[in-house]
């Protein structure tokens, strides 16, 4: 399962610091980086990181209270907010986190132990994974229900969305960009689709294509096919009878 995460800060240091850190931890995906807040906000809206780290102390040169405003400002626009990890060079402003209900408190520079220790911890909380995916165009921030999903074809920079209702709707990212941010039903068969394994019907070896929804054909590549015999596993182990 991948987690993801993203960083409040600007001291560009503790942002390498903190990155070369989550390099022994390959389950969690940086999402964005940025010193500000807009940006930020942008940021967890679009990809809702399971844990945002946030500089407590200065960002481009503003107060502590607006890191918190920051945080509470953040329940207008998601019901689950990320766990967030508070960065500072001292303790001062560490009752303010927990009042806050921050789940950890991190001092600058970071230590990867400390790190390790609380990413541990986080890893025994149940995290709960959005069912929403965002797609934004500028400030449209679009939120479709991953469940209803078909599947995804690329179309050169952009990737179009194959819906459960018969909606076509476009994103104006990669596939692979895509591919890296979905859940594990959601399976790469060729360069150019995705599918949502939970609405696969039919996989033909001989043809070499998936049936989706029974009106959907999608070739998949020998390239990809290893994914296909894997996902052929998975439909198959949910399958209430299997016949030769």
């Amino acid at each position: 399962m991948k987690y993801t995460y993203s960083i409040i800060e600007s001291e560009k240091s503790t942002i390498e610091n903190l990155q070369n850190s989550f390099e022994n931890h390959p389950d969690y995906l940086c999402v964005g980086v940025s010193g500000c807040y807009e940006k930020a906000m942008d940021t967890i809206l679009e990809f809702n990181p399971t844990v945002v780290f946030i500089n407590v102390d200065t960002t481009n040169g503003s107060d502590p209270e607006k890191a918190f405003n920051f945080v509470n400002d953040l329940y207008k626009y998601i019901d689950k907010l990320p766990y967030f990890i508070a960065l500072s060079t001292t303790t001062e402003h560490a009752y303010t986190s927990i009042k806050n209900d921050f789940f950890d408190y991190l001092l600058k520079p970071v230590n990867s132990f400390e790190l390790r220790k609380s990413i541990s911890r986080l890893s025994k909380k149940p995290i709960e994974v959005s069912k929403k995916l965002c797609l934004k165009s500028y400030k449209d921030y679009r939120f479709i229900d991953m469940e209803e999903i078909l599947f995804l074809k690329a179309d050169n920079a952009s990737t179009d969305f194959f819906m459960l209702d018969g909606t076509v709707i476009s994103a104006y990212k990669t596939l692979k960009f895509f591919e890296t941010s979905l859940p594990d039903n959601f399976t790469r068969i060729h360069n150019s689709y995705v599918v949502n394994q939970n609405h696969i019907s039919r996989i033909h070896f001989g043809k070499s294509k998936c049936t989706i929804k029974k009106s959907h054909l999608v070739p998949f590549s020998k390239s990809y096919r290893e994914n296909v015999v894997t996902l052929e596993k998975a439909i198959s182990k949910r399958a209430t009878l299997s016949l030769n």
